[in-house]
């Protein structure tokens, strides 16, 4: 074997020692601070070039003279690599603690700012995935925040609206109970009236928790717009000549779509009874239903007079009536939130804008395959 060979692989079998025993010692070290990492690895760097030299004079391939000499260099080089290692991680547990800092606000719902000053590549990424994750929660605690307060509102509004009818069921069964009741008949029959509402009411809450808890089940079929329209003014119907309203359906295309009937049946149900009662006597609601680029849309005018610019992002949330809207028959503010969650269900979208004398609900559905 050549003189190069040997040397070579003396050298090899020094540093290989040296570089195991410091795999384990960072094994040891390993949840100390980069700081104790990359003072061991420039340790070994050195020390393993130093193991080899050593290997090699024991072979008696160097002098005294050059063992000397490389010793020397080695030694220099081993307090440059470590000196410098020390400042880069120093520096490196700088850079981590500011950016620990800044996270911490986080936790104190604030949002997180990148600290100033130069990083690593690393951190630097660290720090733009802690910026969007940031952005995230500041969204998610908005949407929390506006969810407690239409759940508070709801919570308010329910109890509003169940006293009133429970007062009066109280009072006319007493009444009847009694034998004070001028006209009992008619005492029945608004007790029923009340019943009839207690139970829609229960519906309406039924109904949207089933969506808030995401089973809502769909059974979809092909069906006409034509058609489905056509049912749901049948069944207001008597509820707007009662309010005195005028109903118009005639600009309802016959196009098809992939809907749940009886779900489809509610959100037109309920936008139309809404149009109704808050469209004043001698009013009309119009209802139409076309074909657009982006799906199929049905919409409902009423007579309303429009709705504040400043409450309109809020129309479909859940308990929402408006200002003027406390009392029976407004509800108990489900409706539209009922009609948002199924038609988001079907993959499409609600909308509301105020028009001339009124204001538009327009619910955007995809149009049915071919």
């Amino acid at each position: 074997m050549s003189d190069t060979l040997l040397i070579a692989l003396f050298a090899f079998l020094g540093a290989a020692t040296v570089g195991v025993l410091g795999a384990g010692v960072l094994l040891l070290i390993r949840r100390r601070s980069v700081v104790a990492h990359l003072a061991v690895v420039a340790s070994v760097a050195v020390t393993a070039m130093l193991a080899g030299t050593l290997a090699v004079a024991q072979a008696m391939f160097l002098s005294a003279h050059d063992l000397k000499v490389v010793t020397t260099v080695v030694a220099m080089a081993a307090v440059v690599s470590l000196a410098t290692a020390l400042l880069l991680g120093r520096w490196a547990v700088g850079r981590s603690r500011a950016l620990a800092l800044a996270a911490r606000s986080f936790g104190d719902g604030g949002d997180f700012t990148s600290p100033d000053g130069p990083s690593t590549a690393e951190l630097v990424e660290l720090s733009r995935e802690l910026e969007a994750t940031s952005a995230k929660l500041a969204e998610s605690r908005e949407r929390e925040r506006a969810l407690e307060t239409s759940r508070r509102e709801l919570v308010a509004w329910i109890s509003h609206d169940l006293r009133t009818p429970l007062a009066g069921l109280r009072a006319m069964s007493e009444a009847l109970e009694d034998g004070v009741a001028a006209d009992p008949s008619r005492y029945l029959r608004q007790i029923r009236t009340e019943v009839e509402r207690l139970n829609g009411m229960v519906g309406d809450l039924f109904e949207l928790s089933r969506i808030h808890a995401g089973a809502l089940a769909l059974s979809t079929s092909r069906i006409s717009l034509y058609d489905l329209v056509g049912d749901a003014l049948a069944g207001v119907d008597p509820l707007a000549r009662e309010c005195g309203v005028r109903l118009v359906g005639d600009r309802v295309e016959p196009v098809p779509v992939e809907v749940d009937g009886k779900e489809m049946s509610r959100v037109l149900g309920n936008l139309l009874v809404n149009a109704i009662r808050r469209t004043p006597a001698d009013g009309t609601v119009a209802i139409a239903a076309e074909r657009r680029p982006d799906g199929v849309v049905l919409s409902v005018t009423d007579g309303c007079g429009g709705i504040p610019e400043e409450d309109l992002p809020r129309v479909f949330d859940t308990g929402w009536r408006g200002t003027h809207a406390r009392t029976p028959p407004a509800g108990a503010g489900l409706g539209l939130a009922i009609v948002r969650g199924i038609v988001e269900a079907h993959r499409g979208q609600a909308t509301v804008r105020n028009v001339n004398g009124g204001c538009r609900f327009e619910v955007t559905l995809p149009p049915a395959e071919v």
